[in-house]
């Protein structure tokens, strides 16, 4: 075990937070497994997304984690915590409605397409980033197929998982200009829709359409989780020795 084991992290949970989101009362249990199971420590806090509105509410935290729960009460609020870990080389995960402002933060704030949109936050939108799936992946199980020399595989460590889904929208246009402006896309479905992104260069940059929060029963904290944890609690202890 690294010295970094040692550091309390402080995690953020951004989300409005609801005990009819499973995801939102699964994450003490994740909380409490990673300490009992690999003493990795957060002090972790739930920011309601009309909270996060402002960039210095998650900067002092050593892990941002947007949870799912959209549509949120706040838009502007979100995506002013991913851009905030983004640019700041906070260790981010986004899941589920995480993943869809994650990629909808880089698009508007990276690639300059200012007028993309969320269909669920705006569904008469023009130009939607993010709309309904084809087919609704509320409650459905499905494979996922990591790429190689991606943070996702060296996450998960294998080539194909099978992961929880609770959503029913996804990312449909603009994936070319994402990819163009450094945003990589490592996890596809089957069919080759895209199902996981990450920032390379960033200490820990990670969003997923699935949640990996609903893997078992929540004593075995999910990879993805475990690799969040490890993350924060290394960028506290960097921040320490800063001092």
């Amino acid at each position: 075990m690294t010295d970094t084991a040692s550091h309390t992290a402080r995690l953020a949970l951004v989300g409005d937070r609801s005990p009819t989101v499973v995801s939102h009362s699964r994450i003490p249990r994740l909380l409490a497994a990673l300490v009992e199971r690999d003493r990795l420590v957060l002090d972790a806090y739930w920011i309601p997304s009309e909270e996060a509105g402002d960039e210095d509410v998650v900067r002092g935290f050593d892990a941002v984690w947007v949870v799912p729960g959209s549509p949120y009460r706040s838009e502007a609020g979100v995506l002013a915590a991913v851009g905030a870990a983004r640019e700041h080389g906070i260790p981010f995960l986004g899941t589920c409605g995480g993943f869809q402002h994650t990629l909808l933060e880089y698009a508007r704030t990276v690639c300059g397409l200012t007028r993309v949109a969320h269909a669920e936050n705006d569904p008469d939108a023009d130009d939607p980033l993010i709309e309904p799936l084809a087919c609704s992946l509320l409650g459905h199980e499905a494979a996922v197929r990591v790429e190689p020399d991606s943070l996702a595989r060296s996450v998960i460590g294998a080539e194909r998982t099978v992961e929880q889904y609770f959503c029913a929208y996804g990312p449909t246009r603009h994936l070319d200009a994402l990819r163009a402006h450094g945003l990589r896309f490592s996890g596809h479905d089957e069919d080759g829709a895209v199902r996981v992104a990450e920032l390379p260069g960033h200490p820990f940059f990670l969003a997923t359409l699935f949640q990996p929060e609903l893997a078992g029963d929540g004593s075995r904290p999910h990879p993805i989780v475990r690799a969040l944890a490890r993350a924060a609690v290394e960028h506290a202890g960097e921040r320490a020795r800063l001092r």
